[in-house]
């Protein structure tokens, strides 16, 4: 319990550093060299572009996150005195988490890298946050490889160049042929493809259960689920006001978890 209660504030340091090591490498690495591009138009300059799409993506990604931490679940507290005589919740879809000390309605699953629970509150925000998350790694990765093929002078033409630009690059390190920066940021790809991979599986395999309207704490405890339709199941977390959630950050508004919030 004490390891989990210990990843549970390194993993969301562990975010916050990487957000700010990206934030810091396309504002001081990436968006320079393109602006000293001579042909580029003031107006429509890759730069311009690029920081503009960058800022969008991350202030998703990061205005998701800060909701889904301060749209946690609610206590129940109608079951700790259940809990307390090891007897079951009243629902199937409530659940006890050891790491928050709370039971949550429709609970899902505890996510470390918030330091939270999601429920039904903070669903749409978490997926969300997952979609962004992904797109701004993904797409840092390609600003970076945009980087060093210029500065290194590598062209990634061929499919296996980026698998073998590590080793290849390691051993130029230490001969002395690559900068520090520039190791620094080719790690730093990998990374982006990792965090950019994981997120975008994580949050296709989060709608899929949101289709089937089960959570992961069902799937995993065997709960079996009314059949619904699954645009009743897309509007019961994403609402009806989905296409402004997607463009801005924002809470459940128009979604049926709100509404029963508001009861």
């Amino acid at each position: 319990m004490l390891a989990l209660r210990l990843l549970n504030v390194v993993a969301p340091a562990y975010f916050l550093c990487i957000s700010l090591v990206t934030f810091v490498l396309q504002l001081f690495l990436f968006l320079p060299s393109m602006r000293e591009d001579p042909a580029a138009a003031r107006l429509f300059s890759p730069a311009l572009l690029h920081g503009a799409l960058f800022l969008f993506l991350s202030a998703n990604a990061l205005g998701n996150y800060v909701l889904v931490i301060q749209n946690s679940p609610d206590d129940l507290g109608a079951c700790q005195g259940a809990l307390a005589t090891k007897a079951p919740c009243p629902s199937p879809s409530t659940h006890f988490c050891r790491v928050c000390a709370r039971v949550t309605l429709r609970h899902d699953h505890h996510c470390f890298f918030t330091g939270n629970c999601i429920g039904s509150r903070n669903m749409r925000n978490f997926v969300l946050f997952c979609l962004y998350t992904s797109l701004a790694c993904l797409y840092s990765m390609v600003a970076g490889v945009a980087y060093i093929s210029a500065v290194l002078s590598i062209s990634f033409a061929h499919p296996l160049a980026f698998l073998t630009l590590l080793p290849t690059s390691i051993s130029q390190f230490f001969s002395g042929a690559v900068l520090g920066s520039e190791m620094f940021v080719i790690l730093m790809l990998y990374l982006w493809f990792a965090i950019g991979l994981a997120c975008a599986g994580f949050c296709c395999h989060q709608l899929l259960l949101i289709l089937r309207g089960q959570t992961r704490h069902q799937v995993r405890k065997g709960v079996a689920v009314r059949a619904r339709p699954w645009r009743k199941n897309l509007q019961e977390v994403f609402g009806k006001r989905w296409l402004l959630g997607l463009l801005v950050p924002m809470f459940n508004v128009g979604s049926e978890s709100s509404k029963q919030q508001d009861k």
